[in-house]
């Protein structure tokens, strides 16, 4: 409710300032970062969070998320060129990180080590970022705003954050609706689209890289 109540003063302030507040690209923008964001996909992995470490915040989780991804849609081409580092470059990274998870949901072995994360910090790493907030999403926002008005993927970004809310609150009672073997297909067969994906980052990038 807060979060419905938070958007909706969001476009009330995007119409008195005459801002270009456009469905069509709110809608665009939605959907593209729900697919990269994958949340429904990410199930598997967040009920294997929250075993590990005992219960997860998904309201801690939900807000950095959306923090680190609205700072980045401001400043995140700013900082990689500060750094010396380029969009291409920074996508190519991130492709090898969804790489390895999706191993690990395929392969069904554990590549990141287990160092007993607290639920404090699970929340924020590996949950916030990279899974919600990682490099592939991150890399979508720059091309987002370059399509798109600056306030119509900021209204995309908070959608898609009370979507991710939801699914994270709602992630105990969906483990005992999928059950065990629910889980694994669901987490292999998602651990095929995201290598799928990892590998489209990784080819659509490296090519700039050489031009």
């Amino acid at each position: 409710m807060e979060a419905c109540k938070g958007l909706f003063v969001c476009v009330i302030l995007c119409q008195i300032y005459g801002m270009a507040f456009n469905f069509k690209e709110i809608f665009t923008a939605s959907m593209v970062l729900f697919a990269v964001i994958d949340i429904i996909g990410n199930i598997p992995i967040v009920i294997t969070l929250r075993k590990k470490a005992g219960h997860i915040h998904s309201e801690k989780a939900s807000v950095i998320a959306a923090i680190v991804m609205i700072f980045f849609l401001f400043l995140g081409e700013e900082i990689l060129n500060l750094i010396g580092i380029n969009v291409n470059e920074f996508a190519v990274a991130g492709s090898f990180i969804l790489f390895f998870i999706a191993l690990e949901m395929i392969l069904g072995i554990t590549l990141f080590k287990d160092d007993g994360s607290s639920p404090d910090m699970a929340s924020v790493f590996p949950l916030a970022f990279p899974m919600l907030a990682g490099p592939g999403t991150l890399t979508t926002l720059l091309s987002l705003r370059a399509e798109f008005a600056l306030e119509n993927v900021i209204i995309s970004i908070v959608l898609n954050v009370i979507v991710i809310y939801a699914v994270l609150k709602t992630s105990s009672k969906l483990q005992s609706i999928l059950g065990k073997n629910g889980i694994g297909i669901i987490q292999k067969v998602f651990g095929v689209i995201l290598l799928a994906i990892a590998v489209k980052l990784f080819t659509s990038n490296i090519q700039e890289l050489f031009i």
